[in-house]
């Protein structure tokens, strides 16, 4: 029976040692935290329940009285002019613990079912590969004890963890890391969130919704400056609107405690003080001190794991997947690498990893969903496409929830018709994503989708409306 050590536990770690169990190998996860890894218990599963709640703060306080909502706040009469609604933090974030140790254990459960075994621990690669090919892991136990697991592959899937700046050391207290917030008891005050990258987005509008006063601190001349240009202006202008103080082109050189509050220094000398601070300021790959450079993995000088599109290393035997190769940071690149990695490495049919078919989502407020080519793509020349845009303002469906801000955007190969990307900005957009998903994963052409029944009235409808946009286009164009 063919031996696989997967060291690492998250979606990586986990759906891999699923995929080599129901092909017959005999399976051991070693796992330091608990599976599920970051993207369960500190990451994924946390920030989404905690930004569920701030979803139906945001949804009450921006179309309530649109809708015709009203609120008796003090029991004579209705229709007070006072936000109606508030937040217990520390109840919140025990809900976020509790679903996220709930979610770690049925994954734990499922691969005990499938016959893998689970050590808790500290695996490290040893150097050299015995002559029959296979390769040796030390496993430092979290009881004390220490033993050495021979594997015929190893699979290294250990995720990251909040990069630092020098100056800026979070405490735990008053200045965090995303990892720490969930320990929060009461709502912070003021709160600054240094990074308007995705994770510095999602928390920046999470707390703006549960009541904080948020001031975002971004390095770069807006927000979101890796995703969509168009999409990132819907999200800053909504964040302006919503009373955020964003502060662009500022980098932050340090952070530090005065008294109960914190004062950012800016590097052009300005400062910026709040209750709490929160650093999201990018990840780092858990590859040191794992022995992999001595057992011939070559790392990039990120210190990520280099792979190919079936999650190779440079090393025989040896695979990785997920957040550790910087191949893309989203879970479900993740699974699908773990899960390439072992149909690869036992023989069974796989495709390679093909990114131009993956969709992602931002889980601000209106979310961001993309899939497939980008516009920087279109605008810098790497592939020829046709690009239409539609708001939602238009949608029936929208006007009816009172969604004011969001579009849905396609880009079809110019001749063929040939769906190749697509954004959507909206609430749910994470949904919404999934039939651009399809037609970019199946080449499917504009006219199929427009010529597709939609539910109306549904925002879906914009979808079918811009695919049709383009043959209207078409037209004008041949006349």
């Amino acid at each position: 029976m063919t031996r696989i050590v997967i060291i690492g536990g998250g979606p990586g770690g986990y759906e891999a040692a699923l995929v080599a169990a129901q092909l017959g190998a005999e399976v051991t996860v070693v796992d330091r935290d608990g599976l599920g890894g970051a993207s369960v218990l500190t990451d994924c599963v946390p920030s989404k329940t905690l930004i569920a709640t701030a979803e139906v703060m945001t949804s009450f306080d921006s179309s309530h009285e649109e809708l015709g909502i009203e609120i008796d706040h003090d029991g004579d009469g209705i229709g007070d002019e006072v936000r109606g609604i508030g937040v217990d933090l520390g109840v919140v974030n025990r809900r976020v613990k509790r679903l996220a140790l709930a979610q770690s254990h049925d994954i734990t459960s499922s691969v005990k079912r499938a016959g893998v075994s689970v050590l808790r621990g500290r695996g490290r690669l040893l150097p050299g590969q015995a002559p029959d090919g296979t390769r040796r892991v030390a496993v430092e136990e979290s009881g004390g004890g220490r033993r050495e697991l021979v594997a015929d592959g190893v699979l290294v899937a250990t995720g990251g963890h909040p990069r630092e700046i020098p100056d800026a050391r979070p405490d735990g207290e008053r200045i965090l890391n995303w990892t720490q917030v969930y320990d929060l008891a009461e709502l912070p005050e003021e709160l600054v969130v240094v990074g308007s990258g995705v994770t510095g987005a999602e928390f920046a509008g999470a707390y703006q919704a549960l009541g904080s006063r948020v001031t975002l601190v971004s390095s770069r001349d807006r927000v979101l400056p890796g995703e969509d240009p168009d999409a990132a202006a819907v999200l800053e202008d909504v964040f302006r609107r919503r009373g955020m103080n964003v502060l662009s082109r500022s980098r932050a050189a340090s952070v530090k405690r005065v008294g109960d509050r914190v004062e950012i220094t800016l590097s052009d000398g300005r400062t910026v003080s709040g209750t709490h601070c929160l650093m999201a300021v990018g990840a780092v790959p858990n590859t040191s001190d794992m022995g992999l450079e001595e057992a011939g993995v070559k790392l990039a000088d990120s210190g990520h794991v280099c792979v190919d599109r079936v999650s190779r290393t440079s090393a025989p035997g040896v695979y990785a997947a997920g957040d550790c190769t910087g191949v893309f940071a989203l879970a479900s690149v993740a699974a699908m690498q773990g899960r390439i990695a072992m149909y690869h490495f036992l023989g069974d049919a796989v495709a390679p990893l093909d990114l131009k078919t993956v969709s992602g989502n931002i889980f601000t407020d209106p979310e961001i969903a993309t899939v497939g080519y980008s516009q920087q793509d279109v605008d810098e020349g790497r592939i020829d496409a046709r690009v239409v845009k539609l708001p939602l303002l238009r949608n029936p469906r929208a006007k009816m929830q009172g969604v004011r801000d969001g579009f849905v955007k396609l880009f079809a190969r110019p001749g063929t018709g040939i769906v190749v990307g697509g954004v959507v900005v909206s609430p749910r957009a994470s949904e919404l994503i999934h039939p651009i998903a399809i037609a970019v994963d199946n080449s499917l052409t504009v006219e199929q989708i427009a010529k597709t029944f939609t539910v109306y009235p549904s925002l879906s409808g914009t979808i079918a409306e811009a695919a049709r946009q383009f043959h209207t286009r078409k037209i004008a164009e041949a006349q």
